[in-house]
């Protein structure tokens, strides 16, 4: 577990809700949580200038947001997220994971977006700071946990095109559950090849919301062919697997070899993806990155050369992939069911986040 992180967490003045939910409120609120729609009591918020930088820190009532008609994001997009989960364990401490890398991540998207680079410990203690407020929202049920997105944007009334030289940082909070309405089960996969994601030299390694808006399309198109999320190929050939609309994927060969999309900077660099490669490898499985044709994918589920398919993200952790379709081809993967390898990874990581397992890489840190 980490011990070591320095943050900012003390430095964030605390003005709390006139009208906190009551116990019986929260617990009902938290009893079955949907993904997403239910929000905590509070947020952590603060504001950098190009001429005082970062200041104002502050935990505040969650609320409407009172922002220029002329703020730049509202025009130009330029702001930025991330996605993380704080978990309850069996003792009712509350922690967070590898929140560092987020806060990288954070940083690195920011650098793509023109926007200043947010301080690890400020972004860790935004995050210790709103849970030491709200933790009583971390739900503790199974396939439970309270969901973070911190985000960022350009909040400067200016319609010119530059980067903004004001920004707003906001962190909220809310309860979740399963991010598929049907629980942890083998979902169906739509292969779009009329719409990708991002192209070299665009925003695809990022975390920003051009990235999410330009899938909703052909997410639609998936839902029209009865599948629940859709996997993109690359701009530059149509021909290789890249991620889905929201989570990196990975395919398993009949030898146990485990194959993903290489990155390469049309891919977002997930941490779960990450924390799946280790523990897959130390598990004993050869784990290649390298470009994965959908060609190849369709070959080796039609022969029996690839075994599994599963996706990976912060939201949906390790998710099994029991269809992969798309025009010309409808394939069941696994006989629609979930695989030893998918089972045994998703379980050995959510053992790790919610405390059932050793933590041997230090990935846990401990918030409350």
């Amino acid at each position: 577990m980490s011990t070591t992180s320095h943050t900012t967490a003390d430095a964030f003045e605390r003005r709390l809700s006139d009208h906190p939910r009551s116990d019986a409120e929260r617990a009902a609120l938290t009893a079955e949580p949907a993904f997403g729609v239910v929000f905590t009591d509070h947020m952590a918020r603060m504001t950098w200038t190009v001429e005082a930088g970062w200041g104002e820190r502050r935990v505040e009532p969650y609320g409407p947001l009172l922002v220029d008609p002329a703020a730049a994001v509202l025009h130009y997009g330029q702001e930025i997220f991330e996605g993380l989960k704080v978990y309850r364990h069996a003792d009712g401490s509350l922690w967070s994971f590898r929140p560092w890398a987020n806060a990288a991540r954070f940083a690195a998207s920011a650098r793509r977006l023109a926007l200043p680079e947010l301080p690890a410990d400020d972004f860790l203690g935004s995050i210790e700071a709103l849970v030491a407020v709200d933790g009583a929202w971390v739900p503790s049920a199974e396939e439970t946990s309270l969901y973070l997105r911190p985000f960022m944007f350009a909040s400067e009334a200016f319609l010119g095109v530059r980067p903004a030289r004001r920004v707003d940082y906001l962190l909220i909070a809310s309860p979740v559950g399963p991010y598929f309405a049907g629980g942890v089960k083998p979902v169906s996969i739509w292969v779009s090849e009329d719409y990708h994601r991002a192209g070299p030299g665009g925003t695809g390694a990022a975390k920003c919301g051009g990235n999410y808006a330009a899938s909703l399309l052909p997410q639609q198109e998936a839902y029209s062919h009865g599948c629940e999320q859709v996997c993109f190929l690359d701009a530059a050939t149509g021909s290789l697997l890249e991620e889905l609309g929201g989570m990196n994927v990975m395919v398993v060969q009949r030898d146990g070899t485990v194959v993903t999309p290489a990155l390469s900077g049309t891919i977002l660099e997930g941490v779960t993806r990450d924390s799946v490669l280790t523990l897959l490898r130390e598990g004993g499985h050869e784990v290649v990155e390298r470009d994965l044709p959908l060609a190849e994918v369709l070959d080796g589920l039609r022969t029996g050369a690839i075994t599994e398919v599963f996706a990976c993200g912060t939201a949906a952790v390790v998710t099994p992939i029991g269809r992969l379709a798309g025009e010309g081809f409808d394939l069941a993967v696994n006989g629609g069911q979930t695989g030893a390898v998918t089972a045994a990874v998703r379980h050995q990581l959510t053992a790790i986040q919610y405390g059932r397992a050793a933590d041997p890489h230090g990935w846990m840190h401990r918030l409350a």
